[in-house]
């Protein structure tokens, strides 16, 4: 518990294991007791303190973690509008690929892999740099390595989860259409 007490400029620090404000009350009547001219003032626990001496750094990473998950969303975003859209594209050539007797499962293999192949370079590309830029963050990072592995592996997680998602759902929705009707498709 903290005792600030005169003209803020001293500060009195107690630590008790009984109720802080039974202890507080104490430490003011003996305070009081030896010199009544005494202000007492500002009574807090260091839990009080210390809540309000890192409450701006505080801040600043609530800050930067908000905008690092919107970040996220609007990579994963971006990221699905383009491979739907990229996928969306070959809908006349899997028409073909369907009505020469390729078999449903063949072609969404081809258009996942072609997909995640798209997403895993970006993933690469993403982390290389990400690790060629952390050298800027190191002294604004506080018990976290500039090169955290969870937190860069479940990124890329996120975004390979996306990728796959958005290479499969039109492909699956491109392999279900009748392919003369993919193929009248423009």
């Amino acid at each position: 518990m903290a005792f600030s007490f005169g003209g803020g400029d001293g500060q009195l620090v107690i630590r008790t294991t009984g109720a802080p404000p039974a202890v507080a009350e104490n430490v003011r009547r003996a305070i009081l007791e030896a010199d009544p001219a005494q202000p007492v003032a500002n009574v807090r626990t260091m839990e009080d303190v210390l809540a309000v001496s890192v409450a701006p750094h505080r801040f600043i990473v609530t800050l930067l973690g908000g905008f690092s998950g919107a970040a996220l969303l609007l990579a994963a975003i971006g990221l699905y509008g383009v491979i739907a859209y990229a996928v969306s594209q070959r809908t006349r050539e899997i028409g073909i690929r369907m009505a020469l007797g390729a078999d449903h499962g063949n072609v969404l293999r081809l258009v996942l892999r072609h997909g995640m192949k798209l997403a895993g370079i970006g993933v690469l590309l993403g982390l290389t740099g990400a690790l060629a830029l952390t050298r800027l963050l190191v002294n604004m990072l506080y018990e976290v390595k500039p090169t955290d592995p969870m937190t860069l592996a479940g990124v890329s997680l996120v975004l390979l989860g996306v990728a796959f998602f958005a290479s499969w759902l039109p492909a699956r929705r491109a392999t279900r259409i009748d392919p003369m009707e993919a193929l009248r498709y423009e």
